[in-house]
C-alpha cells in the first residue's frame, strides 16, 4: 500500500466515485468516467480552484496528516524489568506508580517549573484557538503546564490598537494572558507569547513583556505542519480590507473594486490571509536573542519545524550560541490550523528521523561543552507511552513534550459535554456516566473540593483537558514504574527498544533481540 494516500480524504471533504477501487500512484479512481460531478480533489479542483489545497470546513477542526511514516513511535516498545529501582528506594512498599515524579523543569537557572512535562504548542489567531481558549487557558493552568499563544493574535485583532507600525494594545492578546495568569497556582507552568516576521514588526512581545507581564517569549521558525506562514481564513470583506492594510498578504485581493463586486455577488466568501516566512542568520538571531532579555524576558524559546537536516543543526547551535532556554522540535505531520493538506502530508521530517537527528547534533555539541538549550519534542504526540518514548529517544536533553491537537480534542469534547448538559438533552453514550457534571466527568468532585465557590467559574471545556492530563499522567507513571525509573531524568535510551531493523537504523536504539546482550552473558555465563 503506498504511504499517501491521493485524491480523497474527509480533511478536504472529497472522495472516489469508485470506492475502494482507485489508483495507488495518484488516488484517481480507476476509471474515469465522462458525466462525473467531481466528487474527488482533482474533480472539486476543477471548480472549486485553490480552495480545496486547504482543510475544511475552516474555524472548526483541526487536522493532522494522513501519510503513513515509514518509522513512528509505534515501532519501539517500552521496556520492563523486574530488578531494583531508579530515582526511588528499591522497596516493594515505596516503588510503587503513584510515587513516581513527573515534574519538570524548562531553562536555565531556575526553569520554568511544570507539574506535568507537557506544553500546549503554539494555538494562534484561528478560529478554533479564540473559541476554545478558556478551556485551554484554565485547564493548562490548573493542570500545573504551560500554554503557548500562537502567531499573529494581535495582527488579527480588529480591536487592536497600532501607533507608528507598533501594538499599543490588544485585547485579545491581553485576555488570553490574563485568563491563564488568573488561573496559575504556585509558580507552575507559563504562559507563553510567540512570535512570527509579522509579530515581530509590530512589536508584540515587547507590548507583552512590559505591558502584561508575560515572562516567557518564543521566538518562531516554522511548524511540522507546513513550511510556509500561518494562515487563515476571513468570511468578512471589512476584516479582509484591514489585514490587508496592517500589511498581511491576503487573498485575492480585497481592496480591488472588481474583487469587491465579485464577493458581494456571491461569486466567493473567504479571503486567504497568510503570513510571510522569516529569513534566519546566526547574527540577526542572537541579537533578537539578546533585545528580548533586555526587554525583561525571563525565558526565551524557540519553536521550529521539519525542516531539512541543515536547518535542524542551525537550530541547536544558534541556540547554543544564544543561550535559549529550550527548543521545540515540532516534527512534519500535524496541524491545528489551515495547513495546506499537501504539503501537511508531503514536506519535512518526520519525527524518528528528526528527532534522532536532534538527539546525535545535541551529542556533539555536549561532546565539546558547549551549552545545550532543553529539547522540547512535538509531532503527533497524544497518549503516555508516546510522552514515554520521547524522552527516551532524546535522552538526556528531551525535558518536556509538546502537543496541540489532541489537548485541543479534549478541550472541544468538554466543551460540548458543557453544551448539552445545559440543553438537558444528553447523548445515550454520555448518560451511561451519569447526567451531572459530576458523574460524567470523573475528576470534577476533586476539583469542586478543591476549588470550593470557584469550581463554578470553571468550564466544563477546562475540566476536560485536566481530566485528559490526569489520564495521561496515570498512565505514564504506570509505564515508568514497569521500567522502574521513578522520575523523568532517569529515563534514557535504554529503556525502549526497536521492532524493526529500518526503526533501529534510524534512530541508533538497539532492535529487541540485541538489548543487554553484554548483561546476558554475564547471567548465563
Amino acid at each position: 500500500m503506498p504511504l499517501t494516500r491521493y485524491n480523497a480524504s474527509a480533511a478536504t471533504l472529497t472522495k472516489n466515485r469508485t470506492g475502494g477501487d482507485w489508483c495507488p500512484i495518484n488516488g484517481m479512481c480507476v476509471t474515469c468516467v465522462e458525466g462525473c460531478i467531481g466528487m474527488c480533489e482533482i474533480g472539486k479542483s476543477a471548480y472549486r480552484g485553490a480552495e480545496v489545497i486547504y482543510p475544511g470546513p475552516f474555524g472548526i477542526i483541526t487536522t493532522g496528516s494522513q501519510k503513513a511514516y515509514p518509522v513512528d513511535l509505534s515501532h519501539f516498545n517500552i521496556m520492563g524489568t523486574c530488578v531494583g529501582a531508579v530515582g526511588i528506594e528499591a522497596d516493594s512498599d515505596r516503588a510503587i506508580f503513584p510515587n513516581v515524579n513527573l515534574e519538570t523543569r524548562l531553562g536555565r537557572d531556575k526553569g520554568i517549573r511544570m507539574r506535568l512535562p507537557i506544553i500546549i504548542a503554539a494555538l494562534g489567531s484561528t478560529n478554533i484557538a479564540k473559541q476554545n481558549w478558556d478551556g485551554l487557558a484554565i485547564g493548562s493552568a490548573i493542570s500545573g503546564t504551560s500554554l503557548t499563544i500562537g502567531e499573529n493574535v494581535p495582527g488579527m485583532d480588529s480591536d487592536s490598537i497600532i501607533e507608528d507600525g507598533r501594538i499599543k494594545h490588544s485585547p485579545d492578546l491581553e485576555s488570553r494572558v490574563k485568563l491563564f495568569k488568573d488561573w496559575q497556582e504556585g509558580g507552575y507552568g507559563a504562559i507563553v507569547v510567540q512570535a512570527n516576521v509579522e509579530d515581530t514588526k509590530l512589536g508584540v512581545q515587547e507590548y507583552a513583556i512590559e505591558k502584561l507581564g508575560a515572562q516567557v517569549v518564543e521566538l518562531k521558525w516554522g511548524q511540522g505542519a507546513k513550511d510556509i506562514g500561518g494562515e487563515v481564513k476571513i468570511k468578512n470583506l471589512e476584516k479582509a480590507q484591514l489585514l490587508k492594510k496592517r500589511g498581511y498578504i491576503v487573498l485575492p485581493n480585497p481592496l480591488d473594486p472588481a474583487i469587491i463586486e465579485d464577493f458581494k455577488k456571491g461569486a466567493f466568501g473567504e479571503f486567504e490571509r497568510h503570513s510571510r516566512v522569516g529569513m534566519v542568520s546566526e547574527e540577526e538571531f542572537v541579537k533578537r536573542v539578546e533585545a528580548l532579555r533586555n526587554a525583561g524576558a525571563n525565558y526565551v524559546t524557540l519553536k521550529t519545524g521539519a525542516y531539512r537536516p541543515a536547518d535542524i543543526a542551525r537550530a541547536v547551535k544558534y541556540a547554543s550560541l544564544a543561550k535559549i532556554d529550550y527548543v521545540t522540535f515540532d516534527a512534519a505531520g500535524g496541524g491545528t490550523g489551515m495547513s495546506p493538506w499537501h504539503m501537511m502530508n508531503e514536506w519535512g521530517v518526520p519525527g524518528i528521523e528528526m528527532w534522532s537527528l536532534v538527539k546525535k547534533y545535541c551529542d556533539r555539541l555536549a561532546a565539546k561543552r558547549e551549552y545545550l538549550p532543553d529539547i522540547v519534542y512535538a509531532g503527533g504526540i497524544a497518549f503516555e507511552d508516546q510522552i514515554f518514548k520521547c524522552f527516551s529517544l532524546g535522552a538526556p536533553y528531551v525535558k518536556s513534550i509538546a502537543m496541540a491537537r489532541a489537548p485541543l480534542a479534549a478541550v472541544m469534547v468538554g466543551k460540548t459535554i458543557g453544551k448539552v448538559l445545559e440543553q438537558g438533552d444528553v447523548p445515550v453514550y454520555i448518560q451511561r456516566f451519569g447526567r451531572t457534571k459530576e458523574a460524567i466527568f470523573i475528576t470534577a468532585e476533586e476539583l469542586k473540593r478543591k476549588y470550593g465557590k470557584d469550581y463554578d467559574r470553571i468550564p466544563a471545556s477546562a475540566i476536560g483537558l485536566y481530566t485528559y492530563y490526569e489520564r495521561l499522567a496515570q498512565g505514564l507513571r504506570q509505564l515508568m514504574c514497569g521500567a522502574r525509573k521513578f522520575n523523568l531524568q532517569c529515563l534514557d535510551r535504554d529503556d525502549i527498544a526497536a521492532l524493526t531493523p529500518e526503526a533501529s537504523r534510524v534512530s541508533g536504539i538497539p532492535l529487541v533481540t540485541d538489548m543487554d546482550m553484554e548483561e546476558v552473558a554475564k547471567i548465563l555465563g
